[in-house]
């Protein structure tokens, strides 16, 4: 029964496949252009003559069709990133609903219908990019605004928290999801020992091993800008602000058993369903909208709101319309488009500051130093990353290609006296404020989540789920992750211990000694 269940699921993804956009994207290119586009050339430009494509019995390093293809080939590989390394992406734009120019004077939200272009590009965190779409895991959901006044990214995710408040953790916290290093497995014992020794981010891993933790495609996945940020108005009025976007489509998941089906048979499921979707017409949408704090807020909220591992309470800070999101462009070319896309919470336009919080200056370094590593000095002349909407100036000049014309003849340093580039003047120009941020504590918002937010139903997946990822870790980690969850709420901790002795109980009675009276002779 179940080889013909696999079967007929089998069966139902390859009709799919045949019927769909991205399953016959090759066909219609065929289609479409009717015939060859044109002759083949060298990356030189030179054009291939047909002997060329056969190389026995011929002196191959004269053949240049040979040397082209053969030497390029194993240079198309570049690093992959060492997270967040597959996803799936798309184009589209942003247009303004609400007016907020009275908070934020971003060009980007400066009246209502405007439209501006954006690139989204959403990610699981830890598996690499030949990995599953539905693997158990948080989401990136990175979002490149091409504005009048250069690119706004918002570099989020998928949850409305993050895992750690100090950003020292981050090396450790990446490690610890990663491969053994001796064996080269998913190791269980390395993430809990990680979230047992750091309590605060099993806030966010409450929403991972819960329901949400495997979305049923990116379509049905909302984002979170993480971190709260502050913008000032043409007066230098200050304000804060966190990003919210919601799917249109209503927020769906999948079960862990479903999950784990889908991925015997198309691991590429949300990537497909993205580029389906568009590929239809049935262009995915994001209602995007903002909880408000003014600077009184912030002295007076009681809490740090820059924590990165809490969120905002909604009754206390409301949700306010800001605009949609719609994507309505696949990629063409997937590396170029896809997985050149270089996001950085660094890039900021004028009206806003970004976040003050340790975390997020952090990552200002982090980003950049990952597209120099995997993409060069010039990452941002690459097409996809170019701003759009406005002309870059810089006094950035060579290194590795791309370059595009270099900036020509003007000259190269600063300051100067023969007509270069020069910077602007903004006499209300407001400062981003710093914060002192204490050691994080959040079991507070953690035990809400679980006794408020979720079902029963949803209680019990989610000790389903941990008891799943725990099982097979040391027994000291086990019991040290009894400790933490019952500090949550204890109805948490004692699921989870009863859950582990009943695992112990049936391991024991697996491998329990025989005794010889038990056998008949």
């Amino acid at each position: 029964m179940g080889v013909l269940w696999f079967l007929a699921l089998v069966a139902v993804v390859v009709a799919k496949i045949q019927n769909d956009p991205a399953g016959q994207q090759i066909v219609d290119f065929q289609k479409r252009t009717g015939g060859p586009i044109g002759i083949m050339t060298t990356s030189a430009g030179a054009p291939i003559e047909y002997k060329d494509t056969n190389t026995l019995n011929s002196r191959l390093i004269f053949n240049e069709f040979f040397m082209d293809s053969m030497t390029h080939l194993v240079r198309e590989r570049i690093p992959e990133r060492l997270v967040h390394a597959k996803a799936g992406g798309a184009f589209g734009y942003f247009e303004v609903t609400h007016d907020i120019s009275h908070l934020c004077k971003a060009k980007v939200f400066s009246q209502v219908g405007k439209k501006t272009p954006v690139a989204a590009r959403f990610s699981p965190v830890v598996v690499e990019r030949g990995g599953i779409d539905t693997s158990r895991d948080a989401r990136g959901y990175a979002v490149k605004f091409y504005t009048e006044d250069g690119n706004f990214d918002i570099v989020g995710f998928n949850t409305p928290m993050y895992v750690y408040k100090d950003p020292i953790l981050f090396p450790t916290f990446v490690r610890a999801q990663k491969r053994n290093p001796a064996t080269n497995l998913i190791d269980g014992n390395m993430l809990w020992d990680f979230l047992t020794l750091r309590p605060e981010s099993l806030h966010m891993f409450l929403l991972v091993f819960g329901d949400r933790g495997v979305p049923d495609g990116y379509r049905h996945m909302p984002g979170f800008g993480i971190h709260t940020y502050e913008v000032s108005n043409a007066h230098g009025d200050k304000h804060f602000v966190r990003f919210h976007f919601y799917p249109d489509a209503g927020i769906k998941n999948l079960r862990s058993e479903e999950a784990r089906q889908i991925a015997a048979v198309d691991p590429d499921y949300a990537t497909r369903d993205l580029f389906n979707a568009i590929g239809k017409g049935d262009f995915p949408s994001w209602s995007v909208q903002i909880q408000i704090l003014t600077l009184e807020d912030v002295k007076n909220a009681g809490f740090d709101v820059f924590d990165v591992t809490r969120v905002l309470p909604l009754d206390k800070y409301p949700l306010h319309p800001l605009g949609k999101m719609v994507l309505n462009k696949n990629p063409i070319n997937y590396f170029a488009e896809i997985e050149q896309l270089a996001y950085s919470p660094a890039n900021l336009v004028p009206g806003i500051l970004g976040g003050p919080d340790k975390v997020f200056e952090a990552r200002r370094l982090a980003y950049r130093d990952a597209q120099y590593y995997r993409l060069g000095a010039n990452f941002n002349k690459i097409p996809v990353n170019c701003p759009l909407q406005t002309k870059v100036l810089t006094y950035n000049r060579d290194g590795r290609p791309p370059l595009k014309d270099n900036d020509r003849d003007s000259p190269n340093f600063y300051p100067n006296s023969f007509n270069g580039p020069v910077p602007y003047k903004d006499e209300k120009r407001a400062e981003l404020i710093e914060v002192y941020q204490d050691d994080p504590n959040n079991f507070a918002q953690a035990r809400e989540l679980y006794i408020n937010e979720m079902t029963p139903e949803e209680r019990s997946r989610l000790v389903e789920n941990i008891l799943y990822s725990i099982g097979p870790a040391a027994k000291k980690l086990q019991e040290r992750a009894v400790k933490v969850f019952s500090l949550i709420h204890p109805d948490l901790g004692g699921r989870i211990e009863q859950g582990l002795l009943a695992n112990r109980t049936k391991i024991m009675d697996r491998y329990r000694p025989v005794s010889y009276d038990e056998y008949d002779y």
